[in-house]
């Protein structure tokens, strides 16, 4: 290790399902889905500095001490309890490591995030960190871990975290940790209604659970339409079962997907668990005007592209 990557910044972008179909609860708590997923040009910065260059020798490797600090994100934990600290915790222990912060006398970490992501908006936020932190610290500790290498770590954080280590576009099964890249020939443009107020995946899944049954809509018509590129087809095809879970306990949410469509979005959507929407556009021109349209409707209104790829390391700085 030498001074010149002592800090290691890396952007990391949102995920959004274009598809998300929930096929019942399983016995331990979790639920088995189908779902198509794409990160799209929402992004946060994730930062990552040592205090001293031996830090990862193994006779210290075990006083390592882990720290996050954000910058305008007033409802995100700094504790473990984030995942973007799980997660360098993770690779630590992976390496035989595992501070837990209590030694004044060892080699620091320090995370620092820059958040846009909206917290507990249905983007997966927490999970983008985590991929973020992964990937960041596999290069400021020299680490030399393949992508797979950190999606198997990534895999024990959350169903979300090993998708987002790779990013682009995917088919994914199970609780969402198996994955397969999908053939994704067009770039669509996204109208982003951002609502600031959380909404608990946990509550929505419970209310899916009260109020829902399980689906065998198939995602077929998601796939051909970015097979094809046809972004009309698309539109019609955007579908999530969650709907109705995070209606039930966010009315407002079902009108602000009708006024997308109603100005002019080829379809629209609930993101996840919500309650973040969102409307896909012809165009960049008409993803624009959309979003003027809109604005009154939401907290804040964002236009992004998708896919936008996965994690991207940004400059080592000394």
């Amino acid at each position: 290790m030498t001074a010149a990557n002592l800090r290691v910044r890396v952007r990391v972008p949102a995920k959004i399902n274009l598809f998300l179909g929930v096929r019942g609860r399983r016995d331990d708590g979790y639920h088995d889905l189908v779902s198509v997923m794409q990160t799209i040009g929402v992004h946060d910065r994730l930062t990552a500095s040592m205090s001293e260059v031996g830090g990862l020798h193994p006779t210290v490797r075990s006083r390592m001490s882990i720290s996050l600090t954000h910058s305008d994100a007033v409802h995100l934990p700094c504790d473990s309890s984030n995942l973007a600290v799980r997660a360098a915790e993770a690779l630590l222990a992976s390496l035989g490591g595992g501070g837990n912060g209590d030694h004044d006398d060892g080699p620091v970490t320090r995370l620092h995030l820059r958040k846009r992501i909206p917290i507990a908006g249905g983007m997966a936020g927490g999970s983008a960190d985590a991929a973020a932190a992964l990937v960041a610290l596999n290069e400021l500790w020299d680490c030399g871990l393949d992508t797979a290498e950190l999606r198997r770590v990534a895999a024990d954080l959350g169903a979300d975290v090993p998708f987002c280590v790779l990013g682009g576009t995917a088919l994914a099964t199970g609780t969402g940790t198996q994955t397969a890249q999908v053939l994704c020939r067009t770039q669509a443009h996204w109208v982003v209604g951002i609502n600031q107020e959380p909404l608990s995946t946990r509550e929505v899944y419970a209310a899916w659970d009260e109020h829902c049954e399980p689906s065998q809509t198939e995602p077929d018509a998601v796939l051909t339409a970015l097979g094809t590129g046809d972004l009309e087809a698309l539109g019609a095809a955007l579908h999530n079962d969650l709907e109705p879970a995070a209606f039930s306990l966010r009315p407002i949410l079902e009108k602000q997907r009708d006024r997308l469509v109603t100005e002019g979005a080829l379809g629209a959507v609930v993101s996840g668990s919500g309650p973040t929407v969102l409307g896909l556009a012809p165009d960049q021109v008409n993803a624009q005007r959309l979003a003027a349209a809109v604005e009154d409707e939401f907290d804040r209104v964002l236009v992004a592209s998708a896919p936008a790829g996965g994690p991207e390391l940004l400059a080592e700085l000394g």
